[in-house]
């Protein structure tokens, strides 16, 4: 498995604090164990990968970091604090997500969508909003000012005002992160980014992630996209059957012969050397060999096969022609017999005379 990597923009060696540490996280459903003692850590301004197969449990993992799932086995600390197991809480103490498909309030605005996500940043209560005081003004004011910076990193500052539902899909990706920037989040966690993103989509994803960790903040990114994922990472962890088989750098991930194996399949076992290829291919050869001269021989008996058959024919058909002659000879009339004259006798002629003698007299 390679991967061209000539346009990974360098990072810089992560030298700040441990933003997350998860140790032994396990879950469970029943009888299934989706997640199997995973341990991960990421530090401030570092972008790390998660990648595996379909079904590995990367998804699992994320929903177990970010409170929506509670672990069986394990903790997750954020910056030294175990994280409640509570999704709101774990987004007010630092880490947002986007998910794996778009989860946007189609009906509400650019605007809106982003304010959405300034709720954990806010200190207004109900009585604020429904009293509408200068606080209460002065707060909306300046969760609008962010929103509109945010819009305006991500490139739709345009387009504010605009309904969510009716941005093209890659547009509909930035807007969720942005969404997710504006609770002002430590570690950002992203759930495939760039699915279902053509070319030009994906590098533009790229070059924004990029810019999120240039402001200090860490990222940990789900992708099967495996160029997409070497180029933009500084480590890659690799989960198969909900255990984290290696983590490194790009190049030590690609050349491991078990993350090639959990990809591409691993060989059968006992799989034949160059000799043991060589007996097969001549034992094979041979096979055939004695196939074709069975089919010669094959072929020789059966014209003689043949003209047996076609003699027995023959006779039999001359029996019945010779059995057919005599039927008719003797059923069929002789024409001779009814064509020939009646015999007369010599009576009969002397009195045919006798009678044109007297004739002639008279």
């Amino acid at each position: 498995m390679t991967t061209d990597t000539t346009t990974k923009t360098t990072a810089p060696t992560p030298t700040g604090e441990t933003v997350l540490d998860a140790r032994g996280v396990t879950m469970r459903f029943g009888g299934l164990t989706a997640v199997r003692s995973v341990d991960l850590t990421v530090n401030s301004g570092e972008i790390v990968g998660l990648i595996g197969p379909n079904g590995a449990g990367k998804t699992t993992f994320f929903n177990c970091l970010t409170g929506l799932y509670i672990p069986t086995e394990g903790e997750v600390r954020y910056k030294g604090t175990v994280l409640p197991p509570k999704s709101f809480k774990v987004t007010a103490a630092g880490i947002a997500r986007t998910f794996q498909n778009i989860r946007l309030f189609n009906n509400m605005t650019v605007l809106e969508n982003v304010l959405v996500g300034r709720h954990t940043r806010t200190k207004e209560g109900l009585w604020s909003a429904l009293l509408r005081g200068p606080g209460f003004h002065k707060a909306e004011a300046a969760s609008r000012e962010r929103a509109m910076e945010l819009l305006e990193f991500i490139g739709l500052a345009g387009k504010a005002e605009h309904l969510a539902r009716n941005l093209p899909y890659g547009e509909q990706r930035k807007l969720e992160i942005a969404r997710a920037l504006a609770s002002e989040p430590g570690l950002l966690l992203l759930d495939e980014p760039t699915a279902g993103m053509n070319p030009q989509e994906t590098r533009a994803a790229e070059e924004l992630i990029f810019a999120i960790r240039d402001q200090g903040i860490a990222v940990l990114v789900i992708e099967h996209d495996m160029r997409f994922i070497m180029n933009l990472c500084d480590r890659v962890a690799v989960l198969v059957q909900g255990e984290k088989l290696i983590e490194g750098d790009s190049a030590t991930v690609q050349s491991d012969e078990r993350v090639i194996a959990a990809y591409l399949g691993e060989p059968f076992e006992g799989e034949p050397g160059e000799a043991e290829a060589a007996e097969v291919a001549e034992a094979e050869a041979a096979a055939e060999a004695a196939a074709a001269a069975e089919r010669g021989t094959d072929s020789t008996e059966e014209p003689t096969d043949a003209t047996a058959e076609a003699d027995d024919s023959s006779e039999t058909e001359a029996d019945d022609s010779a059995d057919d002659e005599d039927e008719n000879d003797t059923d069929a009339p002789d024409p001779a017999q009814d064509d020939a004259p009646e015999p007369t006798t010599d009576a009969d002629n002397d009195a045919d005379k006798a009678s044109g003698s007297g004739k002639e007299n008279d």
